[in-house]
């Protein structure tokens, strides 16, 4: 390394000790060391980076300034790796809401279904709820 040139810190966007939960939820895994744990960190935020680069690519050209869960699915679509595993845990695409008649007074209530998943598989966002005797 050269004088005067400072490599650039890395720092996590996560916290490892929920990394090293997530990656311990797999049952063939019995230790982690730090150093895989700040790796898996680092290109979950890069991923999570690149996602939502595609995603706003998305959204800009449906003239649209918030990325909604229908413009990542269409980003995930488009790349062929992404969707090869993400596409079965976002939600099914949004309908357009329907215009209710004039003879029509209560809202419809637009409930979509969730795929039912295998015994023994948790979806990601549960992980991500805290149970009532966590603190951080």
């Amino acid at each position: 390394m050269e004088e005067g040139k400072e490599e650039p810190m890395l720092s996590s966007a996560f916290p490892l000790g929920r990394v090293r939960k997530i990656v311990k939820l797999d049952k063939e895994i019995d230790r982690v060391n730090s150093e895989a744990l700040f790796l898996i960190s680092l290109s979950t935020d890069l991923f999570l980076h690149f996602l939502t680069d595609k995603s706003m690519q998305v959204a800009l050209d449906k003239k649209r300034r918030t990325i909604k869960t229908d413009h990542i699915r269409i980003a995930a679509k488009r790349h062929r790796p992404t969707a090869d595993f993400l596409l079965d845990s976002l939600p099914m695409p949004s309908q357009p809401p329907a215009r209710p008649s004039s003879d029509q007074t209560k809202p419809s209530s637009s409930h979509v279904e969730e795929k039912p998943l295998p015994p023994g598989v948790r979806r990601i966002d549960h992980f991500f709820h805290k149970s009532a005797g966590e603190t951080e």
